[in-house]
């Protein structure tokens, strides 16, 4: 995809040489461009998380990750809004915590903190002696076990990368954890329009392909011609 992407950025440029004047061919028309294919997004089952989080030791660290994987699955937020969280953005309003977060493209945002991830976040702070309300503004949500700079995204790639192994889970990346949410929420009920919304996408389409590539594409009328040639 990258290759094609960078060909094709390459052939407008001689396009335009060819408009100025500058060039009379293009080189890029005789390069073979490279044939895409789309991978299959992948996400967890409520099933399959339970085996993840059932694998996180009680330790310090553990209970650090537990935090970790709790706030990606439950808020949908990619690796660097979730890893650079501070104290500064997290307010408590009565029953009620809310995150901030800057987003993809600058776009910021203020979403409810749901109660498990919250109380998670509590335990790792006790473990590292960082009550949140002591915490200064900019400091990380996850030093426990990690000192003052707070977890890093590479070293807890590398320990969730071990969860999935010890839980029976494919190798995979993060980011199956923001396609787990909004798979978790689509079987939850929630309709497309509430997970783009969810999700910061930029447009409805955009979620639409998503989640059809999550969901896969039910096929309606097999049963009837299996049943038509005696199958």
């Amino acid at each position: 995809t990258t290759v094609g992407a960078r060909i094709g950025c390459l052939s407008s440029f001689y396009r335009f040489l060819i408009r100025m004047g500058l060039v009379v061919s293009n080189p890029c028309d005789a390069v073979e461009r490279p044939r895409a294919v789309q991978s299959v997004a992948r996400g967890y089952g409520a099933d399959e998380v339970r085996r993840l989080l059932a694998v996180v030791p009680d330790t310090i660290a553990g209970r650090r990750d537990r935090a970790l994987l709790l706030t990606f699955i439950l808020t949908g937020r990619r690796r660097t809004e979730v890893i650079g969280l501070t104290a500064g953005d997290i307010s408590v309003e009565g029953e009620t915590v809310f995150y901030s977060y800057r987003g993809k493209g600058g776009k910021r945002g203020r979403r409810e903190l749901p109660r498990p991830a919250y109380e998670a976040l509590c335990a790792t702070l006790t473990d590292a002696g960082l009550p949140l309300a002591a915490l200064d503004q900019g400091a990380s949500l996850w030093q426990a076990g990690a000192g003052p700079r707070g977890v890093t995204g590479s070293t807890f790639y590398a320990r969730f990368r071990r969860y999935l192994a010890a839980a029976g889970l494919a190798p995979s990346g993060l980011h199956i954890l923001r396609h787990s949410a909004a798979r978790l929420r689509r079987q939850a009920g929630e309709s497309v329009e509430d997970v783009s919304a969810f999700l910061d996408h930029s447009s409805l389409a955009v979620t639409t392909t998503y989640l059809r590539r999550l969901e896969g594409q039910e096929d309606r009328t097999w049963r009837d011609v299996a049943e038509a040639i005696g199958v």
